[in-house]
């Protein structure tokens, strides 16, 4: 069932859980996530990025995600993640996703609200759910100070700031975590989480799910983040079970779907509190 983005984080904030929201770059991926979704009757975000996306191709997301995504019984937005130009994101909405995400963290505030505004009133009469970021992830927390991580990550007072200039509907947060695996165990700032829950109105977004320590999510949704990135955790599984393929499509394929399928039920499970 194709849903929209914001109808999905606002019942997590309502309810106190989080949606789990997985890259996909294949019908392999996707299936994994809608079938993980279905079996556990729980609601889901498929994403991509234009690097995904150029791969998979922007009208077979368009066409054949959208339509696996109505046919399943899971509820389910399409959405394109972390894109830094208007382009994709005009792409994205012409192709039927339910949700943008600009990401323009990397530019001033004035910047980036800019950029975010215009999102917003590109996606108007799309119906699209608009996500944003402020704060940076550094990805680096091996190798700097906890004083430079701390210096990085999301104001709650310009937080709040920035969602009443641009109109966004969820807002990505820079709390602790990075994209990629870790080089070092994460310490996630909860407290930090809690304050922008309290001063910010749209649902809070947590990017660089994968890796991080389950007690940490845990603490995190229940201070406050609706929306729970995963991208490496999940492709690595594939590319793991992929490693001793036999020469089959039952041998080739599958292995990496039930592997990933795997990932993506223990996520689900951690997000909405099942387990």
């Amino acid at each position: 069932m194709l849903c929209k983005m914001k109808e999905l984080l606002c019942d997590a904030k309502q309810n106190g859980y989080a949606v789990g929201a997985f890259e996909f770059w294949s019908l392999d991926s996707v299936r994994a996530i809608l079938e993980a979704a279905e079996e556990l009757n729980a609601p889901v975000i498929l994403q991509a990025s234009h690097v995904e996306l150029n791969y998979f191709g922007w009208k077979n997301a368009g066409l054949a995600v959208t339509d696996m995504i109505k046919r399943s019984k899971a509820k389910a937005a399409l959405h394109l993640d972390h894109s830094t130009e208007m382009k994709w994101i005009k792409l994205a909405l012409e192709s039927g996703f339910t949700g943008v995400m600009i990401d323009a963290s990397a530019l001033d505030y004035e910047a980036n609200a800019s950029l975010a505004r215009e999102t917003v009133k590109f996606a108007g009469p799309y119906g699209a759910t608009v996500e944003a970021e402020l704060g940076r992830m550094p990805g680096l927390e091996g190798a700097i100070s906890a004083d430079e991580i701390e210096a990085y990550q999301t104001d709650a007072g310009e937080a709040a700031r920035f969602v009443s200039e641009t109109g966004i509907d969820c807002l990505a947060v820079a709390v602790g975590t990075s994209h990629g695996f870790y080089r070092a165990e994460p310490k996630l700032n909860i407290a930090r989480i809690k304050e922008l829950a309290s001063t910010v109105s749209v649902p809070l977004v947590l990017h660089g799910g994968s890796g991080t320590p389950d007690n940490q999510v845990a603490e995190a949704i229940r201070a406050g983040i609706c929306k729970i990135n995963v991208c490496t955790e999940f492709m690595d599984a594939f590319g793991r079970a992929d490693q001793n393929y036999a020469p089959s499509v039952k041998g080739l394929f599958e292995p990496g779907y039930l592997a990933g399928k795997e990932v993506i039920k223990n996520k689900i499970k951690l997000f909405t509190k099942l387990i």
